[in-house]
């Protein structure tokens, strides 16, 4: 009986741990383009906004 309580929450801890690394991952390369874009002083997707 307790084996049928820990295995989904074990479960549930494993997907919320790789959501977290896979929207860090997202953001940390977001952050490091931001940076970039600003040294080099062009825009961050691609087109021109003015």
């Amino acid at each position: 009986m307790k084996l049928t309580f820990r295995n989904p929450f074990r479960r549930n801890q494993w997907i919320i741990l790789l959501a977290l690394i896979f929207a860090g991952a997202v953001l940390g390369r977001l952050a490091v383009r931001g940076v970039l874009n600003i040294l080099v002083g062009g825009t961050m997707f691609g087109g021109n906004f003015l």
